[in-house]
C-alpha cells in the first residue's frame, strides 16, 4: 500500500535543517564602525573613526583620475607600490605584503599561526578586531590586563603560556591613544619565544614624531618573528579605498601571500596610495595638524577636571575622554550627538564610562569643547 506524504497542518511549526556555523564563529561580536548619522539618520559630523579633518592629499586625488580603466584588474602583487613603500622606509619590496586596509592583515596574521587549541593574546582595551580575528580561527583570545589604559609589558609576558601563537600590540594604541617607547616595544619581544608571532599593529605610526619611533620596522628586519602592520586610513587620508600593508621576514610574508585575497588592492587604490606615498609634504601637515589641535583640546579637557572629565595622554589622532564626575559619557554622547556630532561610545569594550573622539578641525574642536562644558556645568 502506497504511503501519502501529507502536507503539515496550517500553522503547525515545521522543524527544518540549515547550516550551522562553528561555534567559534558563533562567539564573535562583530566589529561596530564609527557611525556617520543619528538615530533619526540625520547626518552628523563624523568625529567616531579617526578620519583625516584635512581630508586626502591633491596628488592621491588627482592620481584617481588617472587610474587604470575599471574593468581591468589590479596588479595582483601591488608592485609599484610595495617598491614605493621599500624606498621610503628602507625596506626590500619582497618582503611587503599589501591587504585590504589592515584589518585583512591582522586576521591573516592570526589565520596563518593560530588555530583551535591555541591562544592570541593582547592587552585589555585593544583594538577590537585582534579579539575577531582569534576567534574567526577558532583559537582562544588572551585579554592581559591594562596598565593606565596602556599595554603592560609585565602583564603581557605574564600571560604568555605554551599555548600562546600571536600577541598583538598596537602603538600607539587604539582605542586609548596610548603609547610604549622602543624601549619597552624591544623588552616585550625579547620576552616572547622565538615561535611566537609578535604583529606590531602601527596604524597610527606616522602621527609620531621621528624621535618617537617605537623602531618596529627595525625589529621586522631583524627578527624571523616580527609583523609590522600599517595602513594608509588614517594620516594618509585613503580610509575609503581600504589600502594597508605589512612588512617581516619572507616566511611571513609567504604565509600571508598564500591566503590573502589574489586582487585585494583595486586600480585606484594603488593609485592613490603610490600617489600618497610621494606626497609627504602632506603627511607631515596632517602631523603638525593633528599635534597642535590634540594639544589644544587636550587643554580644554583638562579644564573640565573639576566636572570629572580627564584625557587619557594620546599619540594617536583621537583622545579618550573619561567622564568620573555628574555627567555621564552615555548623555555627553547623546548631548553631541543632538549637537550634530557623532564620537565613538565603547561600552562593549569596557569604556562605557569614555568618549573616543577624533581630532578635527579647529572649528569641530571648539564646538566639542564648548558643548561639553556647557553639559558638564549643568550637569552639577
Amino acid at each position: 500500500m502506497l504511503s501519502i506524504a501529507r502536507k503539515p497542518a496550517k500553522g503547525a511549526c515545521v522543524m527544518t535543517k540549515a547550516p550551522a556555523p562553528k561555534p567559534w564563529i558563533e562567539a564573535i561580536h562583530a566589529y561596530v564602525p564609527g557611525k556617520a548619522a543619528g538615530a533619526d539618520g540625520r547626518p552628523l559630523v563624523k568625529l567616531s573613526a579617526n578620519e583625516n579633518p584635512l581630508g586626502s592629499s591633491a596628488q592621491a586625488l588627482a592620481a584617481r583620475a588617472k587610474a587604470v580603466e575599471p574593468s581591468l584588474y589590479p596588479d595582483p602583487g601591488s608592485t609599484n607600490l610595495r617598491e614605493a613603500l621599500g624606498a621610503l622606509h628602507g625596506i626590500d619590496p619582497m618582503r611587503i605584503v599589501l591587504g585590504t586596509g589592515s584589518d585583512e592583515l591582522l586576521n591573516l596574521a592570526a589565520q596563518g599561526y593560530a588555530g583551535q587549541g591555541d591562544e592570541v593574546l593582547f592587552s585589555r582595551f585593544s583594538f577590537a578586531v585582534y579579539d575577531i580575528a582569534a576567534r574567526r580561527c577558532g583559537a582562544t583570545p588572551i585579554e592581559a590586563p591594562d596598565k593606565d589604559y596602556g599595554s603592560d609589558v609585565d602583564a603581557l609576558l605574564a600571560a604568555v603560556t605554551k599555548r600562546t601563537r600571536v600577541v598583538f600590540l598596537a602603538n600607539p594604541n587604539n582605542p586609548t591613544g596610548t603609547y610604549l617607547p622602543a624601549s619597552e616595544v624591544a623588552r616585550l619581544h625579547a620576552g616572547l619565544p622565538e615561535d611566537v608571532l609578535f604583529v606590531l599593529d602601527q596604524a597610527y605610526a606616522e602621527y609620531l614624531t621621528p624621535e618617537q619611533d617605537d623602531q618596529g620596522l627595525a625589529l621586522a628586519a631583524a627578527h624571523q618573528n616580527v609583523l609590522v602592520t600599517r595602513t594608509f586610513s588614517k594620516i594618509y587620508g585613503l580610509a575609503g579605498e581600504r589600502i594597508g600593508w605589512a612588512t617581516g621576514a619572507p616566511g611571513l610574508i609567504d604565509t600571508l601571500n598564500r591566503i590573502r585575497g589574489p586582487f585585494n588592492v583595486t586600480n585606484s587604490g594603488q593609485a592613490m596610495a603610490l600617489a600618497a606615498t610621494a606626497d609627504q609634504d602632506f603627511v607631515i601637515a596632517s602631523r603638525e595638524h593633528n599635534r597642535a589641535e590634540r594639544a589644544r583640546f587636550a587643554s580644554a579637557i583638562e579644564a573640565l577636571g573639576n566636572h570629572g572629565l580627564r584625557a587619557v595622554p594620546s599619540e594617536a589622532n583621537f583622545l579618550l575622554v573619561l567622564f568620573e564626575g555628574a555627567l555621564s559619557a552615555e548623555a555627553a554622547y547623546n548631548g553631541l550627538a543632538e549637537r550634530g556630532y557623532i564620537v565613538r561610545w565603547l561600552p562593549n569594550q569596557g569604556l562605557g564610562h569614555a568618549l573616543r573622539i577624533t581630532i578635527g578641525t579647529t572649528e569641530q574642536m571648539d564646538a566639542i569643547a564648548a558643548a561639553l562644558r556647557e553639559m558638564a556645568e549643568a550637569a552639577r
